[in-house]
């Protein structure tokens, strides 16, 4: 009876979470912020746990988002992006570059000073690749939970300022056409996407690949998109499904425990986020005079979040999607196979306590 009445209450605060965030992202979306239906879930779940209800995504839920949202990313990667490469290579792995180094560097500033404990700073202020870094960080010195906090407290800055940024540049030119949010859908066509990704990210997390789980159906719909032998079906329902997925899984972890344990080096936290957002904000200032983009794509390029989020954000905005996933996915594959090295680097320099 316990088990029993413990199921429907924590059904309950799900439903209700669920009804917070669709009032919220339905909210957002009347004033066209863009990524509404991320930011609504994001926000929502940061509300509800610290109220006090004890929820979390169940691992295959939030694997099956994040899926989706590479194979999103993946079908948005066309040979566009290969050129927009090759033709601005050098100032992409400078942007890159810079940003990591920066990162790095605020991060020492932290743990150097004694802000936060061990090489907690170096690895909780790298500039993406959230999972993996907080993964590496217990293995190398550092606090996990202040690193997970420092990691994700940064994507809800980060999206959260992109999303109004967006806003605001666009304008009235934002009032886009009303969602159709139940277009007809192609269920042969639906199903084979559907089994795409999940053979693909199965293939990704058994081969080791890093962030399988997303860059299997990246890499797999990029393939299959780029050459023309697929078209997948994302219906906007799907997406929808997916990005609030991606929001609860993150808002989920700001528990009170994770907060008051950073609260005496939030501060200083915060500080070296909103650095490295302007430093970023400098680097879009640079690429919109030597590569001539719109300020809003330079912007969303090299915005310090996730890629995932970013992704949402850029395909709901009138941007140059090519340029912001090349920077964006550069940046990822950089950092995923040289982060950790240059963070343990960073970390060796660090005086012994």
């Amino acid at each position: 009876m316990t088990t029993s009445g413990g199921r429907g209450g924590k059904a309950a605060r799900w439903l209700g979470l669920a009804a917070l965030s669709l009032a919220v992202s339905f909210a957002l979306d009347l004033v066209r912020l863009p990524a509404a239906f991320l930011i609504g879930p994001l926000v929502s779940a940061v509300a509800v746990r610290l109220a006090g209800a004890e929820l979390g995504l169940p691992r295959p839920a939030m694997m099956a988002a994040q899926a989706t949202i590479g194979a999103m990313i993946g079908a948005s990667l066309t040979p566009s992006i290969v050129t927009t490469f090759r033709a601005d290579w050098p100032i992409l792995l400078a942007a890159v570059g810079a940003t990591i180094v920066f990162a790095n560097l605020t991060g020492w500033a932290l743990s150097r000073f004694g802000v936060v404990p061990g090489t907690t700073g170096v690895w909780g202020s790298s500039p993406g690749a959230a999972s993996a870094m907080v993964i590496l960080s217990e293995t190398h010195g550092g606090d996990i939970r202040l690193v997970a906090f420092m990691q994700y407290l940064r994507v809800l800055f980060v999206a959260s300022a992109a999303s109004i940024v967006a806003r605001v540049w666009l304008g009235g030119d934002a009032a886009a056409a009303a969602h159709v949010l139940f277009p007809p859908v192609d269920w042969p066509r639906l199903a084979a996407t559907v089994g795409l990704i999940g053979g693909a990210a199965f293939v990704g997390v058994r081969a080791r690949v890093p962030n399988g789980v997303m860059m299997g159906p990246l890499l797999v719909l990029a393939g299959l998109g780029g050459s023309g032998l697929f078209v997948p079906s994302l219906p906007p329902w799907l997406l929808i499904a997916a990005y609030a997925g991606l929001g609860w899984s993150i808002g989920l972890r700001f528990t009170r425990e994770a907060i008051g344990h950073a609260a005496r080096a939030l501060p200083w936290i915060v500080v070296s986020i909103l650095a490295l957002m302007a430093f970023s904000a400098g680097l879009a200032a640079v690429l919109v005079v030597e590569v001539g983009v719109d300020p809003l794509t330079a912007f969303l390029a090299t915005s310090p979040g996730g890629l995932d989020t970013i992704a949402v954000i850029a395909a709901s905005t009138p941007v140059d999607v090519s340029f912001v996933l090349a920077l964006q996915v550069l940046r990822f594959f950089v950092l995923v196979f040289a982060g950790p090295a240059l963070s343990r680097l960073v970390a060796r320099h660090l005086p012994k306590r």
